[in-house]
């Protein structure tokens, strides 16, 4: 797998902050060529104009938004999927991770 870029999505994308921290700590442990950032969810269609993503992880507070997600970027080739709730809380970057790298070897 070469180089992988992962968007994590919330509601102001602030309460992400610290799980990409976690997730890119666990990738560097991994030695993982993986990039992650996060945006507000409603900010997340612009950006991904200007950036290619090839993931889009949405916080469970924007579970709703999944089905639109999924409608628009999946013909594109990029995988979208729900933050595990308990992952999510716990801010468990290495569970995301898993959870982001088994999304995109489907």
């Amino acid at each position: 797998m070469g180089k992988r870029r992962i968007m994590l999505a919330c509601v102001a994308g602030m309460s992400t902050s610290l799980l990409v921290s976690k997730m890119q700590k666990a990738a560097q442990e991994k030695n993982m060529d993986i990039e992650i950032f996060a945006v507000p969810a409603p900010e997340a269609m612009e950006e991904i104009k200007k950036e290619l993503v090839d993931a889009v992880l949405l916080g469970p507070q924007v579970r709703f938004m999944e089905p639109d997600f999924k409608q628009q970027l999946e013909p594109q080739g990029i995988v979208v999927g729900v933050i595990p709730m308990l992952d999510y809380g716990m801010m468990n970057g290495s569970k995301v991770l898993e959870f982001a790298v088994n999304l995109l070897e489907k």
